[in-house]
């Protein structure tokens, strides 16, 4: 194999920054989804199908597309993948059926791997002791995704119109499909890849999860921990701009600015992760997370009183998932794409079901509804973190 530049952190934050227009796709239903479910007259509880199926097509697309990332050329394969969002963004905001746009939605979600694909890529061109930081500013470029697309949907949707969202967002995909294969055509990737056919691929998912199943727990803790964040902010959007509340959604695209102080916390703790060890580090942070989503039992009833509890789960939530990714990246190179499309696609699995169970909890119970759910999920998260931190070899060395 021909020798490989180092990849720079400026490199890692440029694909950070593309990780963040691609996520951003998933997330802009967050703030409008009550104005969705009332253009196409659906009810609140139905209307979560739509992130329900985006999330489980993502979960699918991981599993299918993502092995190919060992195979084939990653940036052919992320300019496929990129080309197929836009034109789905575009059936989503012309689309006047609600069948139609929740199966462009779903075929979106499908083709949304890019994000996960990084990852595994990046890991092969960066030093060990690098692993955690690079991690987690990659994880901060799609937490960035998430939160920036949810306040600029929120104010678009209040001011504009929901289809305005799917326009712009269309845009920005366009130029990430120009942009960044060009911009992963290194040596390495020109090089033929060597190895097992797609089929073969596929197939060894099976061995490759009996074989690391502590990368496949990381993965279903992150999963449920996904799910807690999905249903947290549809339970977040349904309640305030429900007619009790009576606020728009631009509100709830604001509240996600708070989230930002996770673009801080995660590269620092991301670095305390590759001190302490990944699986110590993740038992911290789910413990505060179940202090914080707990803190959602005793609020809601004024806008403000959210503050705290979102704060506090976003300092430390993103730990979970780039704690979990470091059991799949630190393993040999040639099985961490897809080691990656195991944990990711079990995440997303969490995901879609978060984004269902969260839009029928409030449908149940409203917000009291959906704080039971988020709290009966994270700990769950907290007991199976504990549970592997003292099964683990890094507890025994």
């Amino acid at each position: 194999m021909p020798n490989v530049q180092t990849i720079s952190n400026r490199e890692v934050l440029f694909l950070a920054f593309a990780s963040a227009i691609v996520t951003a796709n998933a997330y802009y239903i967050h703030p409008i989804i009550r104005y969705v479910a009332d253009s196409f007259g659906v009810s609140g509880g139905l209307v979560g199908v739509i992130p329900a199926l985006n999330q489980v097509a993502l979960a699918m697309g991981v599993l299918l597309l993502l092995p190919l990332g060992d195979r084939v050329n990653n940036g052919r394969l992320v300019a496929v993948c990129l080309t197929a969002s836009v034109l789905a963004l575009i059936t989503m905001a012309l689309a006047q059926s609600f069948v139609l746009f929740a199966t462009a939605s779903t075929v979106l979600g499908f083709f949304t791997i890019t994000p996960y694909l990084l990852p595994a890529y990046v890991s092969k061109r960066v030093e060990t002791k690098r692993l955690g930081h690079v991690t987690a500013m990659l994880t901060s470029g799609v937490i960035a995704g998430v939160q920036l697309s949810r306040v600029a949907s929120g104010a678009i949707g209040e001011y504009l119109d929901w289809r305005a969202v799917y326009l712009i967002a269309a845009g920005l995909m366009a130029i990430a499909a120009i942009i960044l294969p060009r911009t992963m055509q290194d040596q390495l990737e020109r090089e033929p890849k060597q190895g097992p056919g797609y089929l073969a691929l596929l197939g060894s998912l099976i061995g490759l999860a009996r074989s690391n199943h502590r990368v496949i727990i990381s993965g279903v803790i992150q999963g449920l921990n996904f799910g807690v964040f999905i249903a947290t902010w549809l339970g977040i959007s349904l309640h305030l701009t429900s007619p009790e509340m009576g606020y728009g959604s631009d509100l709830v695209g604001y509240l996600t600015l708070i989230t930002m102080v996770s673009l801080l916390s995660t590269t620092y703790l991301g670095r305390l992760a590759d001190k302490r060890g990944p699986e110590r580090s993740r038992v911290f942070v789910a413990l505060i997370q179940l202090f914080g989503i707990s803190l959602y039992a005793v609020t809601g009833g004024v806008w403000w009183h959210l503050l705290i509890p979102i704060l506090l789960t976003s300092l430390v939530g993103p730990m979970v998932d780039v704690t979990g990714r470091m059991t799949s990246l630190n393993k040999p190179s040639e099985i961490r794409t897809r080691l990656m499309s195991l944990y990711v696609a079990i995440m997303f699995i969490g995901g879609g079901l978060g984004s269902f169970a969260g839009t029928l909890a409030y449908d149940a119970g409203g917000w009291s509804g959906s704080v039971t759910l988020m709290i009966s999920l994270t700990v769950i998260v907290s007991l199976l973190s504990i549970w592997q931190y003292l099964t683990s070899e890094e507890r025994k060395g």
